[in-house]
């Protein structure tokens, strides 16, 4: 995602690039790299809701460790469950 003119965007994907920690910050900036420029405005709500979930508890969603709770099974969680993290080639 090259460019994002909506301050909003601009702020989730620096949000999903510094989480504290690099595994999060691979997962959630890349997913946020492919998918945002794509989120209508309820899922962009529903990312930045997301964001503020702790990473362990993410990634226990991620690895299967743990179900989402019920306010988080929705579309977004269910694309990040799904995405797969590749890394960029340099």
């Amino acid at each position: 995602m090259e460019h994002l003119p909506d301050p909003r965007r601009k702020r989730l994907l620096f949000r999903s690039w510094h989480r504290g920690t690099r595994e999060a910050d691979l997962i959630l900036g890349s997913f946020a790299d492919r998918y945002l420029g794509q989120f209508d405005a309820a899922q962009l709500d529903r990312y930045e809701a997301l964001l503020d979930s702790p990473d362990p508890e993410i990634f226990d969603w991620i690895f299967g460790r743990a179900a989402p709770p019920p306010e988080f099974d929705h579309d977004v969680t269910r694309l990040l469950l799904a995405f797969r993290y590749t890394p960029r080639s340099t």
